[in-house]
C-alpha cells in the first residue's frame, strides 16, 4: 500500500518561505526547521490533512513548472486579498476557460498554485 505522505516545495529562502506557508495555511512545523528543510503539518498534526516540505534548493524556480498545488477557499476573493497581503503574487496567464473557478498564483519563492472557489469543501 501507498499513501502520499508530503509534498515538496523547493525554495531559495526557508525563512520567507516559511513564514508565507504558516500564515497562508496556519500550518505549524513538524520540528524545528533545519537550514534546508522544513516539514509543515495541519494544526491538527500530519493525519489532519495534507502536509508540505519546504527544501533548500540552489538554483531558480523553472517555468511552466510541472506541478502546483490546488487551494481551496470558502471564500476565494477574501483568501485572494489575502495571501497577497502575504507576498503571494497573480500569475499572468491566457489559458483560463471561461468558467473557471480558480486562479493561478505564486508563493514568495515562484512555486505555483491554484485558489480554488470551492465554498462546499467546507
Amino acid at each position: 500500500m501507498l499513501e502520499i505522505g508530503t509534498t515538496v516545495l523547493t525554495v531559495e529562502d526557508m525563512h520567507r518561505a516559511g513564514e508565507f506557508w504558516r500564515a497562508a495555511l496556519g500550518y505549524v512545523n513538524r520540528h524545528e526547521p533545519g537550514e534546508d528543510w522544513v516539514i509543515l503539518d495541519p494544526p491538527g498534526g500530519p493525519r489532519a490533512g495534507a502536509s508540505i516540505a519546504l527544501s533548500k534548493t540552489g538554483y531558480p524556480q523553472h517555468y511552466p513548472p510541472r506541478l502546483h498545488l490546488d487551494i481551496y477557499a470558502d471564500d476565494q476573493q477574501a483568501e485572494l486579498e489575502r495571501l497577497r497581503g502575504l507576498g503571494a503574487r497573480d500569475v499572468e496567464w491566457s489559458g483560463y476557460p471561461p468558467d473557471a473557478d480558480y486562479v493561478v498564483m505564486e508563493d514568495t519563492e515562484g512555486n505555483r498554485f491554484c485558489v480554488v472557489d470551492a465554498p462546499e469543501w467546507f
